[in-house]
């Protein structure tokens, strides 16, 4: 008869590491995602994978406070880019020059109440304007990239400050083109949503991850917002993308409008800004040069490095 293990519990029950990871569930634990490489991908919507210089949500900000009785300029609607929509509106109003411009026109600084009397407008605003136009088009080379990191076993997922409901939308025309995440969560599917990691554990949840933590350092989250670009952190690896991004400029309309010398400058701005703000490991052009990131993230998995 084999002595009791309890016997080899230490006075204040703490149990012996042999008996601990001998056990069924721990051995689950400690032998899933094991592997020295990336496994999974956490891709935005705007900026990252569609919609050139994220017009969709920047014009619909806009619009929401013009309607509401004050005038916002395009610098001022896109400088929270990248979180939660309601988070976002809430965001501007905090701006200096918004609030002031506010309390000129209404005698009194915006309130919760006021956020939320836009978002209610903001929803039904976004909604037709992604199910009008094409804000789902692929950015160049991002079907191939997407394609062939799928083939090699690598899955994808997707986070957004949209709403579930915009989220489809995009994801159904994205699907005509060949991007069918395995996995995808909208702002509004978690408590704190961006720059936290919770989207990201979300999607890894659908996938269904059973070690989180070894989950995780293979994991490469990436974004053309810094908060975005943040996203994950310290858990994961994070990439910018710079070239697409909220940053560049107002419209897609304005760079159609850009001398060559014009556009260079303002994606030079873009990618210093990612560098400097986010906390990204890695700041690149756009998804075409994501390939390039994953080996050298594999290397450093090899060698012992985690995020």
């Amino acid at each position: 008869m084999t002595d009791s293990v309890i016997s080899r519990l230490s006075a204040v029950g703490r149990v012996p590491e042999d008996i601990r990871r001998a056990s069924v569930q721990q051995r689950r634990f400690d032998q899933e995602n094991t592997e020295r490489s990336v496994g999974y991908v956490m891709l935005d919507c705007s900026g990252t994978t569609m919609d050139r210089y994220v017009d969709a949500p920047a014009i619909v900000f806009v619009e929401v406070f013009k309607k509401y009785g004050l005038e916002i300029s395009m610098p001022e609607a896109r400088a929270p880019m990248g979180l939660r929509k309601d988070l976002h509106i809430k965001a501007i109003t905090e701006i200096e020059s918004v609030r002031g411009r506010f309390r000129a026109k209404f005698g009194r600084l915006p309130q919760q109440s006021d956020v939320d009397a836009m978002f209610a407008d903001f929803v039904p605003t976004q909604l037709a304007l992604l199910r009008a136009g094409n804000y789902h088009e692929l950015l160049p080379g991002v079907a191939q990239v997407v394609t062939d990191l799928q083939r090699r076993g690598i899955k994808l997922g997707v986070t957004t400050g949209f709403t579930r409901d915009m989220l489809d939308v995009l994801l159904a025309g994205a699907a005509k083109q060949g991007f069918v995440p395995d996995t995808a969560c909208a702002g509004d599917e978690t408590e704190m949503p961006r720059p936290t990691a919770y989207m990201v554990i979300k999607n890894l949840e659908r996938m269904g991850v059973y070690n989180l933590q070894n989950a995780m350092r293979r994991t490469v989250k990436v974004d053309d917002t810094v908060s975005g670009a943040g996203e994950g952190a310290p858990l994961c690896w994070r990439v910018g993308v710079s070239k697409w991004s909220n940053y560049v400029a107002d419209s897609w309309e304005a760079v159609r409008k850009m001398s060559a010398a014009e556009l260079e400058s303002c994606e030079r701005r873009s990618k210093e800004k990612l560098i400097r703000e986010s906390g990204a490991h890695y700041v690149i052009d756009d998804l075409r040069d994501l390939p390039a990131v994953i080996a050298d993230i594999d290397a450093r998995l090899v060698a012992g490095e985690n995020p």
